[in-house]
């Protein structure tokens, strides 16, 4: 049985968001990097570097979930675990958007300090 469509809708949305989120925190992660060269004791950009490995983190994480979800919905059809599996993804989609707009802020202010 193949997904339905409105879940087809969200997976392929937050596979965008977490390609995306991946960019950008690789970006951030290369600016971190050279303004650590120059204050190496800066606390806040210590966190930033923390927080920018646990988003690659985070969207590795969730990939793997999406991934699972993708193949538990071909092998069962109960509309239970439909539903279930839809709810799953659009908590995920909502995590996924907060941290995007997190990553976007960090990358906005560390790019006022380059």
């Amino acid at each position: 049985m193949s997904i339905p469509s409105e879940i087809t809708v969200v997976i392929t949305q937050l596979q965008q968001e977490l390609k995306q989120i991946q960019a950008q925190t690789t970006q951030g992660l290369t600016l971190v990097r050279s303004l650590m060269i120059l204050f190496p004791d800066n606390e806040t950009l210590n966190q930033f570097f923390a927080y920018f490995n646990t988003v690659l983190f985070f969207v590795i994480d969730s990939e793997r979930r999406i991934q699972i979800t993708q193949e538990h919905l071909t092998a069962n059809i109960a509309t239970e675990t439909i539903q279930e599996a839809g709810e799953d993804l659009s908590n995920l989609l909502g995590r996924v958007l907060e941290t995007r707009i997190k990553v976007e802020g960090i990358l906005k202010r560390l790019e006022q300090l380059s």
